[in-house]
């Protein structure tokens, strides 16, 4: 999938080496190895490998033939081939990949069943609440869930699950998550704890070397803790940090948090930050909103329907506000720049500084 026209590269002076795998980086030299034994070195060094698809190991797997994986481009158009308009389709994983990806082939299909071991869909970004209302929301839709159980053992086109029920399929789909991909980091001697270990400008304990994107970790601001972000976000301000550090020019990336904006058949979801606090809830049985305050700072919030000017809270989180310095009652139902000063405002609309 391109962001950019193939003379990108070209244009700005960029040498590319495409189909090469380094399968080793040797620090003490300043050079890697390239899967045909060739080499390259280095002054400084980037290693942003992203990750991969986590399977888990399941009795049976490899008895399913069509089974797939929704991670790139490839994986979509094998899955897209293998479709016909009876296929009874079982995907594994009811996060943000299985979800996506239910989207995408459900008027393809006949048949559509999502099972996850969590006991709601989406537990990495939702709480209990907004978790059942896009649940039923998606069931609306036809898409049928199993939630708290687990494939325990798999045959050719059915699933046993953990309660021992059974599920027919035609086509299974592996969407439980996903594993950075850190092992050249650390089999150089790098540190790695699930993902690279990085600084504020995305350097590793290795001299020279940093990383950025889904392979690295970085500090999340809203819990004060070292965690892989695996968001395009963070990892273009990652990278750009990297880019700017590897060329002698200091600027670090400090504002990490957890970040979602993600849609399902145009019902709408915001989410950021962490939700450990006190919460404010406004609901209304279709729009869905919690503010969660911890130390006088928004620390996160989840937005589900009605999701016009989330901006403004992201923008409270990374900044720290204070919430005693702005009419935090009035933001909180409905967020406006109102509820700033007038000195606040004119900076953020006049362009004062």
């Amino acid at each position: 999938m391109k962001y950019r026209p193939d003379s990108f590269y070209k244009d700005n002076g960029v040498k590319t080496m495409l189909g090469k795998t380094v399968v080793k980086i040797d620090p003490d030299s300043k050079s890697v190895v390239l899967d045909d034994n060739s080499s390259l070195s280095y002054d400084k060094l980037l290693v942003a490998t992203g990750s991969k698809p986590f399977i888990p190991p399941m009795e049976g797997l490899e008895t399913v033939e069509n089974r797939f994986t929704f991670m790139t481009l490839d994986d979509a158009k094998a899955l897209d081939a293998a479709l016909t308009e009876n296929s009874r389709v079982l995907i594994i994983g009811a996060g943000l990949i299985g979800l996506k990806c239910a989207e995408g082939i459900f008027d393809k299909v006949g048949n559509l069943t999502v099972i996850d071991l969590a006991d709601r869909i989406l537990p990495s970004i939702l709480d209990e609440k907004g978790s059942e209302l896009m649940k039923t929301f998606l069931e609306e839709k036809g898409i049928k869930f199993r939630l708290g159980v687990s494939a325990k053992k798999l045959e050719q086109h059915k699933a046993i699950l953990t309660d021992g029920s059974e599920i027919p399929f035609d086509v299974l789909v592996m969407a439980v998550g996903v594993r950075p991909n850190t092992e050249l980091v650390a089999e150089a001697g790098g540190e790695v704890d699930r993902g690279i270990s990085t600084d504020e400008n995305s350097r590793t304990t290795l001299p020279d070397v940093y990383a950025a994107g889904d392979c690295a970790k970085s500090r999340d601001i809203t819990t004060d803790t070292d965690r892989i972000l695996a968001l395009l976000p963070n990892a273009y301000m990652q990278g750009l940090s990297a880019g700017r550090d590897m060329t002698g020019v200091t600027q670090p990336f400090t504002t990490a948090m957890p970040m979602n904006a993600i849609g399902f058949f145009g019902y709408h979801i915001i989410t950021a930050g962490s939700y450990d606090g006190d919460e404010t809830v406004f609901s209304d049985g279709r729009s869905y909103k919690k503010l969660v305050v911890k130390d006088n700072t928004l620390k996160g919030f989840i937005m589900i329907g009605d999701i016009s000017r989330a901006g403004i809270y992201t923008k409270l989180i990374r900044e720290k506000t204070p919430l005693d310095s702005i009419d935090f009652a009035l933001i909180a139902e409905n967020p406006q720049l109102s509820a700033f000063s007038a000195d606040e405002r004119a900076k953020q609309l006049g362009g004062k500084k």
